[in-house]
């Protein structure tokens, strides 16, 4: 059952509220923490590049590309590009989110895996690189049989949904697990950057309920078996 409003609406929605958790998360990096790099003596600088990377990279840019075939208005094979262009881009700015982590562990002598929210991440980010590569193989080149593609789009959606809300709920696990280091390091439980680390979580959270709200919306019939959004 689609919801009866039109997906522009709601994508335009989604968009405001992306600018809103890059903006919020690129303050609290910057401002609060110190600054990004991805090679300095302050460690800390190295790490704080994994929640801009996660959250504008990952997550904001991978839903763009889910959006895409309900929110623009172009012909499906132009969206079925840039869809594909923006997973492989959230990909691969989604690694290097997870390698800035790996990287700051390491050079600060720090385990690394020690959490729930680095266990979900490296799966989730898995699940995203075979969702990924199948739906290059099967939907774009070479491309599967009819039957195929027929048979494979309604787990492609399903999974794609399945991990995108695994990737906004294993970013609100980091954002607590962030603020609950720095609360036990001496931040104020109430000061401007615990409520911005909440408000920019929440954000995440009203982003990635926007991008659902988006592809369930009723859009016109899709012409084949080609590809759709997930």
């Amino acid at each position: 059952m689609a919801i009866q409003v039109k997906p522009l609406h709601l994508a335009l929605v989604a968009q405001a509220l992306a600018v809103a958790g890059a903006v919020m998360v690129l303050v609290w990096c910057i401002h609060f923490l110190g600054g990004l790099a991805w090679d300095s003596s302050n460690k800390n600088l190295i790490f704080n590049l994994h929640p801009v990377l996660m959250l504008i990279g990952f997550i904001i840019m991978g839903g763009e590309a889910i959006m895409v075939y309900k929110a623009l208005p172009l012909r499906k094979e132009v969206k079925k590009v840039i869809h594909l262009v923006l997973h492989a881009i959230a990909l691969i700015l989604g690694i290097f989110g997870i390698c800035a982590a790996f990287k700051n562990h390491i050079e600060s002598s720090i385990p690394n895996l020690y959490s729930l929210h680095s266990w979900l991440g490296i799966g989730i980010i898995v699940l995203y690189g075979i969702q990924w590569i199948y739906g290059l193989l099967v939907f774009f080149y070479p491309g599967g049989s009819i039957g195929l593609r027929a048979d494979s789009l309604p787990w492609h959606v399903l999974v794609g949904l399945l991990v995108f809300s695994l990737a906004v709920a294993n970013a609100t696990l980091g954002f607590l697990e962030k603020l609950t280091f720095l609360e036990n390091s001496g931040l104020g439980k109430y000061s401007a950057e615990a409520y911005l680390v909440n408000f920019t979580a929440i954000v995440t959270i009203l982003y990635g309920a926007f991008v659902i709200f988006t592809v369930s919306s009723k859009a016109p019939p899709a012409d084949d078996f080609s590809y759709s959004a997930i």
